[in-house]
C-alpha cells in the first residue's frame, strides 16, 4: 500500500529544483555544486557571495553552503512587479 499523506519539505524551492534536475538534496555544497545546479559559472557563485546574494560559510574542507542557504537565495530570488498596485 502506498503512503499517500503529504511529505513535509524543509527546503521546498531547492528541492524542487533539484528534483527537476535529478539531483538529491546534500547537506553541503561546494562552489561547483551550486554553479552546476544554477548553471552559472563558479565565478558568478562568487560575484554572488560578494554582492551578498548568497551566504557562504567557513566549513570544513570545500564546502562553503548548506541546503538552508540554497533555499534562501531562492526565496530571495523572487522578481518584484515595477507596476504599482491598481496598474494595468
Amino acid at each position: 500500500m502506498t503512503d499517500l499523506r503529504p511529505r513535509f519539505s524543509k527546503y521546498p524551492l531547492l528541492e524542487a529544483l533539484l528534483e527537476q534536475k535529478g539531483l538529491s538534496l546534500q547537506g553541503t555544497y561546494t562552489n561547483r555544486d551550486v554553479a552546476n545546479i544554477f548553471i552559472v559559472s563558479v565565478r558568478t557563485i562568487q560575484e554572488w557571495v560578494r554582492s551578498n546574494k548568497i551566504r557562504a560559510r567557513d566549513l570544513p574542507g570545500r564546502a562553503r553552503f548548506l541546503s538552508e542557504d540554497l533555499e534562501e537565495l531562492l526565496v530571495n530570488s523572487r522578481k518584484s512587479s515595477r507596476r504599482g498596485e491598481g496598474e494595468e
